[in-house]
């Protein structure tokens, strides 16, 4: 039995595949579902980092290897996600990446019962592969589930979900998975035997118990979404792509290639700033704090996004989202040019409001990057889900530089990068034509 959400199609729109539907309030509520979970999924890396560095004793570029992991899974794996998706449709593309994200998180069982490193990395990348598989399937499909002068607006709204999942990850993720004090080598070998296993089991459990929770919550989303009867709107797919066009077809459109480039530099930015925030506030001269109530703190920046896209959502159905782009850019510039040059709470509260500004980027981007694409939406989808590498490039390289000169003058990097937004929202996201 399948659950509704594709009412007979309203005046001037049919119900073949291959045309477009104007309004889908049910399917809507569902995909928000679905941009909720991977945004809590994504965010837990923010309180998986510090612990994962506390346990193994990692310095700041070793601990990145769990960002380079989680995103270097979307540039290796987006383009036959993006395959998979055209087979399968949008809805059987969630439903696939749902339990390929389930199967990723049971993998946080063996790797912490086994105390490795590598095993927890691993783990990642298979729950990011399903990650990747969400973003091309679900992200364009929530851009055609009406007209086109507001799919920035209707996905920044979706994106409000993935925000709150953020959120939510941070405040209890912190509380769950960084509630112990965790001990250092030379702590350990002063323990006897039987204290020792204790010790390690304690620390598995916390890594454990939230991640096959996740698991479970996943394979259950997926089964409800596999039996919700969405809206086909195959006509982006690359099956409705008659023309056989190819990727450097698509990069040819300047506005794609731009995008491309902004949402590498967009997730670098947000994703650099959020791994290292909890050691950052936790900074003697910056917010001196233990790491559980830096993780608490952490969660305002992730809410501000929350926050700023149910705002932005509602502001960009009236005004220019390239305006507002290159406006949000602009102050998340002066925000990271604040807490570079100054300590203490004004240090502290303007990393945390760059949340806040960061809120828009994605989704307008990845709108503005899309549009007026017919049936090479499919294939410009996964080069921008290709592009969330990002996050696996910039963070290492602010790891690297935070061993070397200080976490706090690491931050040029994120500063450059909003710099490039404030290019793209004033000029690189114009539609130009193409010979």
């Amino acid at each position: 039995m399948a659950f509704s959400a594709a009412p007979p199609p309203a005046s001037g729109s049919t119900s073949s595949g291959g045309e477009r539907y104007t309004d889908h309030p049910m399917a809507m509520g569902v995909l928000t579902t679905v941009f909720f979970m991977w945004g809590l999924l994504t965010a837990l890396n923010d309180v998986l980092i510090p612990h994962l560095k506390s346990t193994f004793q990692l310095n700041y570029a070793q601990a990145m290897l769990v960002q380079f992991t989680f995103f270097g899974a979307y540039f290796l794996m987006a383009l036959p996600a993006g395959k998979l998706v055209a087979v399968l449709g949008y809805k059987n593309g969630v439903v696939a990446g749902l339990a390929i994200a389930g199967v990723g998180a049971l993998g946080f069982w063996p790797a912490a019962a086994l105390h490795l490193y590598g095993a927890f990395l691993a783990a990642l990348f298979v729950l990011a592969t399903g990650i990747t598989v969400l973003q091309v399937a679900a992200n364009p499909y929530v851009s055609l589930l009406g007209p086109e002068r507001t799919s920035s607006s209707r996905l920044t709204l979706a994106q409000a979900l993935n925000s709150l999942g953020t959120t939510l990850a941070l405040l209890y993720g912190g509380k769950l998975i960084l509630s112990s004090v965790v001990k250092t080598p030379a702590d350990i070998a002063k323990l006897a035997s039987a204290d020792q296993i204790t010790y390690q089991v304690q620390q598995a459990h916390a890594v454990q118990g939230p991640y096959i929770g996740l698991a479970a919550v996943l394979f259950l989303l997926a089964v409800f979404v596999w039996l919700f009867r969405l809206p086909a709107l195959r006509e982006a797919t690359d099956k409705a792509d008659t023309a056989h066009h190819s990727y450097i077809d698509v990069l040819r459109h300047p506005h794609v290639l731009f995008g491309v480039l902004g949402i590498f530099f967009y997730v670098g930015a947000e994703v650099s700033i959020g791994s290292v925030m909890v050691n950052y506030l936790s900074m003697p001269d910056i917010g001196h704090m233990s790491e559980q109530q830096a993780a608490y703190y952490t969660s305002f920046y992730w809410g501000g996004a929350m926050v700023g896209r149910f705002i932005g959502s509602a502001l960009m159905a009236a005004l220019s989202p390239r305006k507002l782009l290159s406006a949000f850019a602009t102050i998340n510039v002066l925000l990271v040019l604040t807490t570079m040059l100054t300590t203490g709470h004004v240090a502290m509260y303007s990393i945390i409001a760059i949340g806040l500004f960061n809120s828009i980027m994605f989704p307008t981007i990845f709108a503005l990057g899309i549009e007026r694409l017919g049936p090479m939406t499919s294939k410009a989808s996964s080069l921008l889900i290709m592009a969330i590498v990002g996050g696996a490039i910039i963070p290492p390289l602010v790891g690297v530089f935070a061993d070397h000169i200080g976490l706090q003058h690491a931050f040029f990097l994120p500063l450059l990068c909003y710099a490039y937004i404030v290019f793209y929202g004033l000029s690189g996201s114009k539609i130009r034509t193409v010979e």
